[in-house]
């Protein structure tokens, strides 16, 4: 007996078992009262008209108010903020008669110490078998570590914007530092250039550049760096000043051309090579003043489009250019033009081309442009740089590379006073 009596008291024998269900019985045997009133969120009952006729102790608690100051004597909108009943009154009534259930709308009640209680409010319209609406019952859950979620959500939001925006204004003053901040006036030469900035977030490394050599020669050049961010930034930063120290040393475009190519292949040979296209060239001044004779090399880079003063266009075109940087001993070649009263030089970057126009797939590409030089000309440097802009903003997000464009028009009629 004694043995028995042992075995039964021990958790986990049959007698125990009965002894723990029966426990585990009694509290879910909870009246359905009791339930209600200390349910983990609100109730509320409301007539027709609004007024509250049953409220569980939950929201009582949390409101700070009894029973006797609400049941019959305040309606659930009495409860919301001014916000919240100006809802209530032109969304969330209209919206529960016509539909018969509101679910998950936030609002804020009003407690007895004026404090706030963010909840999430869902109502239903109780009514009789016959359709009659008899009342509303209203379940409201404590939304206040929602609310203090969503507050601290929107206040690293609202940081990371703030770092976006610094990230941005940084990076335009960096993208302005590798760009000239204008160009030089030239004698008897119109010139205009234009950067279309792809992403607002990233450094971009086409590049461009306008100046002067002496004996009324001029250098120009305009190239596209690969990659983006810092990298390429650096990268573009030295492809400059290589090509402007090495345009004073000695200004012709092949030497000048290869001179990068050595000082880059020898600082980029590594795991991390880096190299650009490009397009260096130098006007000189034709002794009738009538224009400049163009001299140009290109390293892989789209050809250059002249547009000429009697209507028509054509690519002028730098053959057997390697990329720049990729090999130690590149050869690059000259290609030679007149510039004359009238016409215009337009060089640009892969961006243009290279702009989606419709689909994944389609490029807008060269036989385009050429299309679009030719009806375009006989035009000025500035006229032609405005058409471009405009082209390239109505490819909107089919352009999703930085485009670089330079042009350099001798006008048509030399302005009164001026030398050539």
């Amino acid at each position: 007996m004694c043995s028995a009596g042992r075995e039964a008291d021990q958790p986990g024998s049959p007698a125990g078992g009965s002894l723990q269900d029966a426990a585990f019985s009694a509290l879910l045997e909870d009246s359905a009262e009791d339930l209600y009133e200390y349910a983990p969120c609100g109730y509320l009952s409301t007539l027709l008209d609004g007024k509250i006729a049953k409220v569980n102790s939950t929201l009582l608690t949390w409101l700070g108010h009894s029973r006797e100051q609400l049941v019959g004597r305040m309606s659930f909108a009495d409860l919301l903020t001014v916000g919240g009943r100006l809802y209530h009154e032109t969304h969330f009534a209209p919206l529960l008669r016509l539909q018969g259930e509101v679910s998950g709308i936030a609002l804020e009640l009003k407690a007895a110490d004026g404090t706030r209680l963010p909840v999430l409010v869902t109502s239903t319209l109780k009514t009789s078998p016959q359709g009659e609406p008899l009342l509303v019952r209203t379940t409201l859950f404590d939304a206040r570590d929602r609310r203090a979620y969503e507050t601290e959500l929107l206040r690293a939001r609202q940081e990371a914007d703030r770092e976006r925006a610094r990230l941005q204004q940084v990076v335009a003053t960096l993208q302005r530092s590798l760009l000239p901040p204008s160009l030089p006036t030239v004698p008897g030469l119109r010139a205009a250039a234009h950067y279309h900035t792809a992403s607002r977030d990233n450094l971009g490394g086409d590049f461009y550049d306008l100046f002067a050599l002496g004996d009324g020669r001029w250098g120009f050049f305009l190239g596209d760096v690969c990659g983006k961010g810092p990298a390429a930034a650096a990268v573009t930063s030295l492809v400059r000043y290589t090509l402007r120290a090495a345009a004073i040393h000695d200004p012709d475009p092949v030497t000048v051309v290869g001179t990068l190519n050595t000082a880059l292949h020898e600082a980029y040979s590594g795991d991390d090579p880096r190299y650009c296209t490009l397009i260096f060239g130098v006007l000189t001044p034709r002794a009738a003043g009538d224009g400049f004779t163009v001299t140009l090399a290109g390293g892989g880079h789209p050809s250059a489009l002249h547009l000429r003063a009697d209507g028509t266009a054509a690519y002028l075109p730098t053959p057997g250019g390697l990329l720049v940087g990729v090999v130690p001993n590149a050869r690059f070649t000259t290609a030679t033009a007149v510039l004359g009263p009238g016409d215009t030089l337009l060089l640009y970057t892969d961006g243009l081309t290279e702009a989606r126009t419709a689909g994944a797939d389609a490029r807008y590409g060269d036989d385009a442009l050429h299309v679009f030089a030719t009806a375009l000309a006989p035009a000025g440097a500035e006229a032609v740089v405005t058409a471009v802009r405009e082209l390239l903003d109505s490819f909107g997000d089919g352009l999703d590379d930085d485009t670089a464009v330079l042009a350099l028009g001798v006008p048509a009629g030399r302005p009164t006073g001026e030398t050539a």
